[in-house]
């Protein structure tokens, strides 16, 4: 697959588009988490020349970005047909739906269930590894990838829902991957170590071109974004207190959305 050419991000100093001009524009950023689950998606689908990416600087976005187009101010937004959507989980839903390509999601009435069963846990398994972050031990971070373990072992083959990959892989691969860069770096300690299942759902999404194609977070940036997320420090962004620690899930990566 060629490599696809990745504009700039646009800052305050940029003009802004033609906006709902009929383009189908997906507004992100290439670190943030939320903003990668919408272009994985994008990707997966074929929707490359469907589908434009517009990356922003979110610590220096321009302003007609909340005036004129997603008045919630953050990433990522999705806008199609004269509308812009948000929240990530929403709208990797409406972009398997709506957009040609590969569905994302099987029909069997099982699976999707436990679809939506996974998606009501991510908060929770977040929440443990972000303990584990605040502190010195392990155990919750180890207690969040044992629950990730188990739910593998439901349906064969090497992803959430089987053999297929889905939305399910979409929703926790970003957050597992910033995670497992963390735990590694900071406590040492190996997420796939005793968990044979979560070591292969890796290795197989690390196969998966459309996600391979959004892996552009830095090892370091990771590290010192938590460090500094758990640190106590009081980040200011363009004269204003912005974040302090311990974060609120909602805030997780300053530059980012759910």
């Amino acid at each position: 697959m060629a490599t696809e050419y990745l504009p700039p991000p646009l800052d305050a100093t940029a003009e802004e588009p033609a906006l709902f001009d009929g383009t189908t524009r997906l507004y992100m950023t290439y670190t943030c988490p939320f903003a990668q689950r919408a272009w994985i998606t994008r990707n997966f689908k074929g929707l490359h020349d469907k589908i434009k990416l517009v990356p922003l600087n979110l610590q220096n976005r321009p302003a007609w970005y909340k005036d004129k187009v997603y008045s919630v101010n953050k990433v990522p937004s999705l806008e199609h047909n004269g509308k812009v959507m948000g929240e990530s989980i929403d709208l990797i839903k409406y972009v398997d739906t709506n957009f040609e390509g590969p569905s994302l999601l099987p029909n069997d009435a099982d699976k999707k269930k436990f679809f939506e069963e996974l998606l009501s846990r991510i908060d929770q398994f977040a929440g443990l590894v972000f303990t584990t972050f605040k502190g010195d031990s392990t155990t919750e971070a180890g207690t969040a990838f044992d629950r990730l373990e188990h739910a593998l072992t439901k349906y064969d083959g090497p992803f959430l829902l089987g053999d297929e990959f889905s939305l399910a892989d979409i929703t926790f691969i970003p957050l597992v991957e910033r995670f497992q860069i963390y735990l590694s770096k900071v406590f040492k300690y190996d997420i796939t170590a005793g968990r044979p299942k979560v070591a292969a759902w890796i290795e197989a999404m690390n196969k998966i071109d459309a996600y391979k194609q959004t892996k552009k977070a830095d090892p370091k940036e990771i590290v010192a974004l938590y460090k500094m997320m758990f640190s106590g420090i009081v980040v200011v962004v363009a004269g204003k207190e912005v974040m302090k620690s311990p974060p609120s899930y909602d805030f997780m990566f300053v530059y980012g959305s759910e």
